[in-house]
């Protein structure tokens, strides 16, 4: 049975660090239209938190991040029953795109399909040595469809079409030389540099971080130009209250 825990932890630094567990572990943490809901409400539940400025997505274990989409519920699929099912996938990765503060993807074990789809989704990731990715489903009848289109953006069209046509998985240091991870450390390392991570993001500006995610969701969309005007237009609101000038001053004073 399919749990999603979501804990919530103080920061050192002020406000709080969630961490949303996808706890499907006797299958690998395999999703299917059901775990994908309660993932999406997880999410949602933790950005809703106003003191939450990361969330930090993994897998119950050690074994997968996610190892993929539920085998047996996919073969039970029809034509009427298909669209709902990767919907709920769909929805659960909005969820993560939109959430308001970032996303970091911790990643050990097995990482493919549906679990590529949620890891690409997440603002980025980082992996220990015994993660393993893949899109297989080709291998089992069916065409790779939302990760298909999130990969180029992180390792190009090539590396992308080579993954889904083949189905070949491949190791942690490959991926990270692909860029498909940001940051790979030995077995046994990962919360270490995990925690070091979301120290630096809670030591950020609490607004200044909620305000570069979402420069980030419409950079992704709008052409150049009006990315650039976006990104003008979200600098005043920086100043809306005295978060800058304290942190300018505090600068400022450590240097004197």
């Amino acid at each position: 049975m399919t749990d999603v825990h979501v804990e919530i932890a103080d920061s050192p630094h002020g406000g709080h660090v969630a961490t949303v567990c996808y706890d499907n572990a006797d299958k690998l943490n395999a999703i299917d239209d059901a775990g994908a809901d309660v993932l999406s409400a997880a999410i949602r539940q933790a950005g809703n938190n106003p003191g939450v400025r990361v969330i930090v997505l993994r897998g119950a274990g050690e074994r997968a991040f996610i190892g993929g989409a539920d085998i047996r519920a996919m073969a039970a699929l029809t034509p009427e029953t298909a669209r709902p099912f990767i919907s709920s996938i769909h929805h659960a990765c909005a969820a993560i795109r939109d959430a308001p503060v970032p996303v970091v993807a911790r990643m050990s074990g097995y990482c493919l399909g549906a679990g590529l789809t949620v890891a690409v989704s997440c603002d980025f990731r980082l992996a220990d040595a015994t993660a393993r990715f893949g899109v297989p489903e080709v291998t089992v009848g069916i065409p790779s469809t939302i990760v298909a289109v999130l990969l180029p953006r992180l390792i190009g069209w090539g590396r992308t079409a080579r993954l889904v046509y083949t189905g070949e998985t491949i190791d942690a240091e490959q991926a990270y030389d692909w860029g498909l991870v940001e940051s790979l450390v030995p077995e046994g390392e990962l919360d270490d540099a995990l925690a070091h991570t979301v120290d630096m993001i809670c030591a950020a500006g609490p607004t200044a971080i909620r305000l570069q995610k979402a420069l980030f969701r419409d950079w992704e969309n709008l052409p150049l130009a009006e990315a650039v005007e976006r990104g003008i237009d979200c600098f005043p609101r920086a100043f809306a209250d005295d978060e800058p000038r304290r942190r300018m001053q505090a600068f400022i004073d450590r240097k004197r």
